[in-house]
């Protein structure tokens, strides 16, 4: 359900109800939506998720530490090798080639 945030705030035991009862309520003010009032349970559901993958990718805060905790537990869920040969840090100094040259 929608509500005006006058109407949220002059009925707000009747939003916290209708939470329980039917689940997330919208709140909007001049017609656009600018909250929604979830169920504790939801929003504790909701903070305890581990990130996926995904998620770390798309997180603008880019933590990176998370990133590699994701990445290690894909690499073990699916069986890969844990070292694939690939290098830990790339040399940045190297002058550039042309294209096609080693």
């Amino acid at each position: 359900m929608h509500w005006q945030v006058q109407e949220a705030k002059q009925r707000f035991s009747a939003l916290l109800r209708s939470v329980q009862d039917e689940g997330p309520q919208y709140v909007s003010k001049h017609g656009e939506d600018v909250a929604v009032v979830i169920a504790i349970e939801e929003y504790r559901h909701l903070q305890s998720r581990d990130a996926g993958v995904k998620d770390l990718l798309l997180d603008p805060m880019g933590r990176d530490d998370m990133f590699a905790e994701a990445l290690e537990q894909v690499v073990a869920e699916r069986g890969y090798p844990r070292d694939l040969g690939f290098p830990l840090e790339i040399d940045t100094t190297e002058e550039q080639k042309e294209p096609g040259t080693r």
